[in-house]
């Protein structure tokens, strides 16, 4: 079956060009679809149940494949009396508007019966997993340019950039650890984006008649075609692709202290009949974040040791409910962000397994005021130097508060807040930012406060 890489001599504007096609092509017969007729078959009626009496191109889009090969799956229903032509709308076949008959409807329940799936029709898992190394998050490469510029808004310690760097173009895993506050999110969230380029997701996957869907809107973002920034776009979107597959910006999947270990395998409907990928699937080629490490309802060690054959193989298993396990690509860069000692969360044979660790430390005295002036910056407020020197006198010095990455944009917030509440413009002043940080900060009968105790406390 050659549904992928084929060489092609394209003529675009009077312009020869020879490109390789670096899509999933459209299959042209049922053979290269990987698929039994019988499961098209199925789909096609199911179609037609649930939507009705459609034109053949309209089917065609729904189960995402050429018309041509779908139309002799319909002459043949027809034939068998499931199927009928009410009417045309157009020229040819393709404009024919098709209806179930009453034996058609009955095939059609007991096709819902086994699984109540209707969209794309879905790719072989032999073919998903081929793709997704196709595609590898391993193969992308981010040059130290793009790193610094993907990180220039954030204020870093350089030994953390030049951490960030490797880790991110290894592809594997990464472990920030850290105060809270100090941005290890905002970090994760930037190497998603750092990421780039795009690949081609499959919308579902068929394991030997089971339906794994794969394609998610809430993690998955299309790319539109004013975003393509491929050369060869034009050309490429000259040769039919498989539309079984969607293009998509890498993505990135974000889980958080929810996290729960059923969902780290197939979620399986019992209604539907059918399984929703894992977060870890749905990430492929792409980043998975797993925020507040150690806060999840699962413990942290048995969470890892989920992690220890897929981290080391690359490869996963998943389990269908039927108890039948499949092997499919890990082959996403799997962030852990903690603001917990990782001593006190994993032993060293779990953190030796973790690629990169990164400490994302608190800010000293000019990276807090550089980030006071960036945060200024983006709010067009002008910055003040000298009105930061009292409220670090008093509430860094004094109190014993340790400066975090996050108090300049917090502590600015409630100066902006205020101004808005009292009906005047935003200024940057010593007595406004103090004003400012004696609601941000929970500081209790300051005067008896002990600075070595370190009992402030930001209160958030």
């Amino acid at each position: 079956m050659n549904t992928f890489s084929r060489t092609l001599e394209l003529s675009y504007d009077g312009v020869d060009v020879e490109a390789v096609a670096d899509s999933p092509l459209a299959p042209q017969s049922i053979a290269e679809t990987g698929l039994p007729e019988e499961a098209i078959v199925e789909l096609l009626l199911k179609v037609l149940y649930v939507q009705g009496a459609r034109q053949g191109e309209s089917v065609a889009s729904t189960v995402r494949l050429p018309f041509p090969l779908i139309d002799d799956l319909l002459l043949t229903l027809q034939q068998r009396k499931m199927v009928e032509v009410r009417g045309t709308q157009g020229h040819g076949r393709s404009g024919y508007v098709f209806d179930l008959t009453s034996e058609g409807r009955a095939r059609a329940r007991e096709a819902l019966a086994v699984s109540s799936y209707v969209g794309p029709a879905p790719v072989p898992l032999p073919v998903f997993r081929d793709w997704i190394g196709r595609q590898s998050v391993r193969k992308h490469r981010v040059p130290p340019d793009r790193i610094r510029s993907g990180f220039d808004d954030l204020v870093l310690a350089g030994e953390v950039l030049d951490a960030l760097g490797p880790a991110v173009n290894h592809g594997r895993s990464l472990f920030l650890y850290g105060h809270p506050g100090n941005g290890k999110t905002a970090i994760a969230e930037r190497i998603a984006r750092l990421m780039g380029g795009a690949l081609y997701m499959p919308f579902a996957v068929d394991i030997d008649g089971e339906i794994m869907v794969v394609y998610d809107p809430v993690h998955h973002r299309i790319v539109e075609e004013s975003e393509e920034d491929d050369p060869t776009a034009v050309i490429k979107r000259a040769v039919a692709y498989d539309e079984r597959f969607v293009r998509i910006h890498r993505p990135t999947v974000f889980v958080g202290g929810d996290l729960t270990m059923p969902q780290l395998d197939l979620q399986y409907d019992p209604v539907a009949k059918l399984y929703q990928a894992p977060f870890q699937v749905k990430a492929s080629g792409g980043v998975l974040i797993i925020d507040d490490f150690g806060r999840q309802l699962v413990g942290p060690t048995e969470l890892l040791n989920r992690w220890i054959v897929p981290l080391e193989k690359e490869v996963d298993f998943l389990s269908l409910h039927t108890g039948i396990k499949f092997p499919v690509p890990f082959d996403t860069l799997l962030v852990f962000a903690t603001n917990l000692d990782p001593n006190d969360l994993v032993d060293e044979a779990f953190l030796r397994r973790i690629n990169y660790k990164v400490q994302i430390g608190s800010p000293g005295r000019a990276e807090w005021e550089e980030i006071f002036r960036g945060v200024c910056e983006e709010r067009s407020i002008e910055f003040d130097r000298t009105a930061l020197d009292p409220i670090y006198k008093k509430y860094y010095d004094r109190y014993g508060i340790w400066p975090r990455g996050c108090h300049p944009r917090d502590i600015m917030d409630h100066l902006e807040a205020h101004a808005q509440y009292e009906g005047y413009e935003a200024r940057m002043t010593s007595e406004a930012l103090d004003r400012s940080c004696r609601s941000y900060f929970l500081v209790m009968n300051p005067d008896a406060l002990d600075k070595k105790s370190n009992v402030g406390r930001v209160a958030t």
